[in-house]
């Protein structure tokens, strides 16, 4: 049991590697389960949910949306597409210190931050005109 655990944990991780684009759990099933389609949508669920509690991949929760899954696990921002909805890696210096200069957390013990812009891809962007 455990060597098939670790061949379909393996098959999640090369899938969010290879898509790359921030895909969603059931964009990570259909991409798997097109090559292997006796592998179940628990399966897949499941085995996102250990590789991100591990760090091997990085869990975006998305308001409104479903999570998406990032093959980059280092500490970056993130911008959502307010039309189709895609998330995209946002190229600008992560601040390391921004959770010292909140003033009142509420007894919160801050730990880290994440950040999603909003906006309009360029695909998107193109369709307009």
């Amino acid at each position: 049991m455990l060597k098939r655990n670790t061949i379909q944990r393996s098959l999640v991780l090369e899938a969010v590697n290879r898509l790359q684009c921030h895909a969603t759990a059931e964009e990570i099933y259909d991409a798997i389960s097109r090559e292997h389609p006796h592998i179940s949508r628990g399966t897949v669920y499941r085995n996102l949910k250990q590789l991100s509690e591990t760090g091997e991949i990085r869990k975006l929760e998305v308001p409104g949306s479903a999570d998406h899954y990032d093959h980059r696990t280092h500490n970056h921002y993130h911008a959502r597409c307010l039309k189709c909805g895609k998330v995209f890696d946002v190229e600008m210096d992560y601040i390391e210190d921004l959770e010292r200069s909140i003033r009142d957390a509420h007894g919160f013990d801050i730990r880290g931050h994440d950040i999603m812009f909003r906006g309009v891809c360029p695909a998107c962007q193109e369709e307009d005109k």
